[in-house]
């Protein structure tokens, strides 16, 4: 931190406070600890979510994707979240066994609000909850199971500045190192390469469920 000058450093609320001042009161009143109607219908037209985890290592924040409505509503305090297949590292599942705490991030295509849930997590492979998450004749290992603590949409601001829906700023995947050449060279040639890159595409057409 010395690099950055820790002078500077903010280092307790009441500094925080004195610098951004009180929380706007929709901020806080928007909050509830249940999945409302209005709550519930933005998960239902998701298909794209943020895992947020915590464990001795450290934190994880993973992706989930499907097609929307992908992560289930049992009831007005649970949410069934299907773990697909994935590279194994199972950081997010490894952490919720250590500590329950998880946090959710959903965005919805082209909408700026995105919705945050905050609760607790066990996995589960109980068979009728497995069952309720059939795709292309694949089921998921696990399911997350997340009790709701806290519900709250976030306002657009994010979005709106970083213009993230507008077509006319997406990049080209070219623009940037094939993941070929980012394994090369961060695990100085010990995987990937040119024949990675081959064989990518045939590769996530057959593991992707």
């Amino acid at each position: 931190m010395d690099a950055i000058g820790s002078d500077h450093l903010v280092r307790d609320e009441a500094t925080l406070k004195a610098i951004y001042g009180e929380s706007a009161p929709a901020s806080i009143f928007k909050e509830v600890d249940f999945l409302h109607p209005h709550y519930r219908a933005m998960i239902e037209a998701s298909p794209f979510m943020v895992i947020a985890t915590s464990g001795p290592e450290g934190l994880d924040a993973s992706p989930r994707g499907d097609p929307a409505g992908f992560v289930h509503i049992l009831d007005d305090k649970t949410l069934l979240i299907p773990d697909r297949r994935g590279n194994n590292r199972i950081d997010s599942l490894r952490n919720i066994i250590r500590d329950d705490r998880v946090g959710l991030l959903f965005l919805i295509p082209g909408i700026g609000e995105t919705l945050r849930v905050n609760g607790r997590a066990a996995i589960s492979v109980a068979p009728e909850l497995i069952g309720r998450f059939p795709y292309q004749g694949t089921l998921p290992r696990t399911v997350i199971v997340v009790r709701v603590e806290a519900v709250y949409f976030q306002c657009p601001k994010a979005l709106v500045r970083s213009d993230l829906w507008n077509p006319e700023k997406h990049i080209i995947r070219k623009d940037l190192p094939s993941t070929g050449t980012i394994l090369k060279d961060v695990t100085a040639g010990r995987a990937g390469g040119e024949q990675y890159d081959r064989d990518y595409p045939e590769r996530m057409r057959a593991t992707i469920y």
